[in-house]
């Protein structure tokens, strides 16, 4: 059964109607009617390949807050073995069961089988992780970084999170320079002196693991005094925030926590999004703000197992989006940068279930005085 290419979309469709642009390129790109083709148009023509060109940026009338432009044509969607289980949203898009779980606003607290499943998931997301990590290098182009990341999940017998979750074209984030979040991987090649994040998700056994962190390209991003100092800020600022989790710690404080250390090393803290609730789900309650003086509801309790993943930037908070309606660009092209663990509250503090191991990829670096 194909999917259906309607960005909007994402849906299983048994239709024939296909792209004749496509066609004509070798490739195959399945609508379910015409209502998703010609709604969808505007967008779905940026993957045509332009004469003359390898690649090409699909948004020429954008206004771009920085130097980063989008690179395409994207690849067509990676397939997913049949035999391997996959979440509600990857046939349609739609994650009815966090649509459900949002109207009651509850926080699941996590039974010891349940909890095993979260070990098992988290310790394979770190595996998958530090392989994707280790190919970071010049030259390398995010969209090889994807498919890197989707073979590896799919050898584990794993489904990758991201794939089709609200119609995400992609089986990991990739987000260079002054994207925050959300990347599409695509084909530029990635160049020395930058900085890119990579957020791996997995589904497995029905739980979700979650996880980034970002990364230095080459040794012109090592030797950049604003890059290392927002870098190394992010990285503490998480891990300062996982020090002091523990039960009865109301989650409004953790931005105090990382608000404090930003502002300490003269970074911004991104307010339009934050940590989450991570289980069955991918993404529920609770919701974990990072900057300070936050309203977030509820205390950790055992059992609960949520994501503390501050986006820092060099400069303003403030965010925008990219016209694929996924990429978040600080809004003065500045850097930013982002780490994430997955984290399960215990009876006397905190287990970090996506903690890196002695030979994972990256790590902190001095910084430059």
């Amino acid at each position: 059964m194909a999917v259906c290419c309607a960005p909007d979309c994402g849906k299983e469709t048994t239709s024939s109607l296909k792209c004749p642009v496509c066609l004509k390129n070798d490739l195959t790109s399945v609508f379910c009617d015409k209502e998703c083709f010609r709604r969808s148009w505007a967008m779905h023509k940026a993957i045509h390949p332009q004469a003359g060109t390898d690649s090409y940026d699909p948004f020429p009338e954008f206004k771009y807050s920085g130097k980063l432009r989008a690179s395409y044509p994207l690849t067509p969607r990676r397939e997913v073995p049949d035999n391997i289980a996959r979440p509600d949203y990857a046939a349609n898009g739609e994650p009815v069961s966090e649509f459900e779980n949002d109207r009651t606003q509850a926080v699941r607290v996590l039974n010891a089988d349940e909890i095993k499943q979260m070990r098992i998931v988290c310790a394979l997301g770190r595996e998958v992780l530090d392989i994707a990590a280790a190919a970071v290098k010049p030259g390398v182009t995010t969209d090889e970084i994807d498919a890197i990341v989707h073979e590896e999940t799919i050898k584990r017998k794993a489904y990758p999170s991201p794939l089709n979750y609200f119609n995400y074209p992609k089986s990991v984030c990739t987000s260079v320079n002054e994207i925050i979040c959300h990347g599409i991987p695509d084909k530029r090649p990635l160049q020395d002196g930058d900085i890119v994040n990579l957020d791996i998700s997995l589904y497995k056994n029905g739980f979700h693991a979650d996880l980034n962190e970002t990364y230095y390209v080459g040794d012109k991003a090592k030797a950049n005094k604003e890059l290392v100092n927002l870098v190394e800020t992010t990285r503490e600022s998480l891990n300062l925030a996982i020090e002091a989790v523990k039960p009865g710690l109301p989650f409004r404080n953790i931005g105090n926590i990382i608000e404090e250390h930003a502002k300490k090393n003269n970074v911004s803290i991104v307010r339009t999004y934050c940590g989450h609730g991570v289980n069955s789900l991918f993404h529920c309650q609770p919701e974990i703000p990072h900057y300070g003086r936050n309203k977030a509801v509820g205390t950790a309790k055992p059992g609960i197992c949520f994501t503390i993943e501050p986006m820092l930037n060099a400069g303003s908070f403030r965010d925008v989006q990219w016209p694929d309606n996924w990429t978040a660009a600080t809004i003065d092209g500045r850097p930013s940068a982002q780490f994430e663990h997955t984290l399960l509250v215990t009876e006397d503090g905190v287990e970090v279930l996506t903690a890196r191991r002695k030979k994972s990829p990256g790590g902190p670096i001095n910084r430059i005085k």
